[in-house]
């Protein structure tokens, strides 16, 4: 069946960068698009970014609030997705799920994804 089993979690201070990584399987992942979402504490959960793979061009999408900071990435090779996070405010901290759907093109809602890791936690110390 299909798993994805985030990491790269952790505390850090405001300023500072992490790197978070989806390992993938049971799917065939350079076909599906993947995103990250988060839960902030006492929040809904939400869209930070997708990346879609068409014929090997990578598009992607990213909510405003972490446009110029974030990068979302995938190594198809790896079965992998990535979530790069620079100059990391307090407000980032969540806990940070990756996911993965069959439809083609880019989505910012969380229904619209089949697949669920269980979530990375990122704590932003002030």
């Amino acid at each position: 069946q299909v798993q994805l089993a985030e990491s790269g979690g952790g505390l850090v201070q405001v300023g500072g960068s992490l790197t978070l990584s989806c390992a993938a399987s049971g799917l065939t992942f350079g076909g599906y698009t993947m995103a990250w979402f988060r839960r902030p504490p006492g929040k809904e959960r939400e869209f930070v970014a997708a990346i879609w793979d068409k014929y090997n061009h990578n598009y992607v999408d990213y909510n405003d609030f972490v446009k110029g900071r974030f990068t979302i990435s995938r190594d198809n090779a790896k079965n992998t997705l990535y979530l790069q996070m620079n100059s990391l405010k307090p407000e980032d901290t969540a806990v940070y799920y990756c996911a993965a759907r069959s439809t083609v093109g880019l989505g910012t809602k969380d229904y619209e994804y089949q697949y669920w890791g269980q979530g990375s936690q990122v704590t932003v110390s002030s």
